[in-house]
């Protein structure tokens, strides 16, 4: 089958070289996000869904957008490559109507939740910070609306406690590869020549909705139960990772571990023992939690023993 994938970050390039090295599949050319400035120097830098087409001589479109006035060109070179589906994952830009009836298999998305939960751009995160016990991808025909299409397959994977958005981001995107390559075993032609396929609705009132997530929502609420902010510090790290304040000074927060007493003697954020073998003890809205690993301003990650090393914290000081 000729396909043409869409897709920009890290998480799309698992999918991208199943393709590629699968006999069953040729791709015909990549679509990715512009090379965007990064780094300290701000340089231009090509994504890695590009770096991985050019590896292999793929072609690359990077269009800015797809707004029917200003893509004329754009949706031609689409139909030039004649492919027989788009497979999109992780792309970043929406795709109207106009593109969605290019190829004539139609559009497939490996989406990072088990829809219809977590529509949107962070839905790991989003399973991560509700403390679910499961995620996966779920494969579906792309419509107008953000992930709304008819669903193909899923492929659920369970989560631990001991996870974290990084651990998640990497087992999801090898499993999409796998939902994605078993997603197009599952496409026919029928006897009048009409593609067909499994697929069927995601119904209502069951869909919920994950929105981009902002460095805002890293700062730490102490008021916030204990499990909370345990979630809070896996589903954010490492970006935009959580923080508080120290006596006026910014201290990211990477790990926290539930402390299994019970406690509500003292205002939310105190710190209420300092343990050179252990961490930071600190009173939440409902019990004490321990901070394992953090990270001063300026400083580089550390667990909280090495930090209490060279550093005196002061027990009754309150994180804001």
């Amino acid at each position: 089958m000729k396909i043409l994938f869409m897709g920009t970050p890290a998480f799309a390039v698992p999918t991208l070289t199943a393709l590629i090295e699968s006999p069953e599949h040729e791709v015909v050319a990549v679509c990715t996000q512009p090379d965007r400035p990064a780094g300290r120097g701000h340089k231009l830098q090509a994504s890695p869904v590009k770096m991985k087409a050019q590896e292999h001589g793929i072609p690359v479109l990077q269009p800015e957008t797809f707004k029917l006035e200003k893509s004329q060109e754009i949706r031609e070179q689409l139909k030039a490559f004649d492919a027989d589906i788009f497979v999109v994952v992780a792309y970043g830009l929406l795709l109207p109507k106009g593109i969605l009836k290019i190829p004539p298999f139609g559009c497939i998305n490996a989406h990072a939740s088990l829809l219809p939960k977590y529509r949107g751009a962070s839905p790991i995160q989003a399973a991560l910070l509700n403390g679910d016990r499961k995620t996966g991808i779920t494969m579906i025909y792309m419509d107008t609306g953000l992930d709304t299409g008819d669903m193909i397959l899923k492929k659920t994977l369970p989560l631990s406690e001991e996870d974290c958005f990084t651990t998640v981001h990497d087992k999801l995107a090898h499993l999409s590869g796998e939902a994605t390559l078993f997603a197009l075993s599952q496409l026919w032609i029928d006897f009048r020549g009409r593609v067909r396929s499994v697929r069927f609705p995601q119904g209502t009132g069951r869909e919920s909705y994950a929105p981009l997530i902002t460095k805002a929502d890293g700062h730490i609420n102490w008021q916030d139960p204990m499990k909370k902010i345990i979630n809070q510090c896996r589903a954010l790290n490492p970006w935009p990772g959580c923080y508080t304040t120290y006596m006026g000074m910014p201290l990211k927060i990477w790990a926290v571990k539930a402390r299994t007493r019970y406690s509500k003697r003292f205002t939310p954020g105190t710190i209420i023992r300092i343990d050179p073998a252990i961490g930071i003890l600190v009173q939440t809205g409902n019990g004490t939690a321990w901070i394992t690993e953090l990270q001063a301003q300026g400083a580089k990650r550390m667990p909280a023993t090495d930090y209490l090393r060279g550093r005196d914290m002061i027990v009754g000081e309150v994180l804001v």
